[in-house]
């Protein structure tokens, strides 16, 4: 198995499972992404064994900060232990950097609670570490977890300012414990 840049083929490919697999609510446009890959700010990669495209990753990067923005297993490949390989090659990938990931908060009031309680176990098993910040991305409740390296709330936003889009920089807000606006 190994993680490499898209090439076009394979990134249309990736648009359908990303189109698929992320509610539409948490999608950038594609395109979008496709002009910061241009830019050098952010990956697409394919995730492949055996000549099969199994999933996808897509990084932002900013100075030594890496965002893993989505990541996906295909409906075929899920629980085949794909998905474990995957963000070990990932953070095998980036080491030496400091490698970040936001993810849905858990709310027992949310319809997919227990998937989302499955999906915070899978990256704490995987070796992220809860860095204690939660914030309303597009208005979604996500927590920031981290491969164990330090990072704080603003190098976090400074992901979206510069290496994503500030026009979603300005969609973050960052959340107190209680879930509720900090300062509010």
């Amino acid at each position: 198995m190994e993680i490499r840049q898209a090439d076009r083929r394979e990134r249309k490919l990736m648009k359908r499972l990303y189109l698929r697999a992320f509610p539409k609510a948490e999608r950038k446009p594609f395109g979008m992404i496709c002009r910061m890959v241009a830019k050098g700010l952010m990956e697409t990669l394919v995730i492949v064994d055996r000549g099969y495209m199994v999933g996808l990753a897509i990084t932002a990067r900013y100075k030594d900060l890496v965002l893993l923005d989505y990541f996906a297993v295909s409906e075929a490949f899920r629980g085949q232990n794909y998905g474990s390989r995957a963000l070990e090659l990932l953070k095998k990938r980036y080491e030496g950097e400091r490698f970040i990931l936001e993810i849905e908060i858990p709310e027992e009031k949310a319809s997919n609670q227990q998937q989302r309680v499955r999906r915070k176990n899978f990256y704490l098993k995987g070796g992220m570490k809860e860095t204690g910040i939660q914030v309303l991305l597009c208005g979604v409740p996500m927590e920031l977890l981290t491969d164990g390296s330090a990072v704080s709330y603003e190098e976090y936003h400074d992901i979206y300012k510069y290496a994503v889009n500030p026009a979603f920089a300005r969609k973050i807000v960052r959340m107190d414990g209680a879930g509720r606006e900090a300062g509010a």
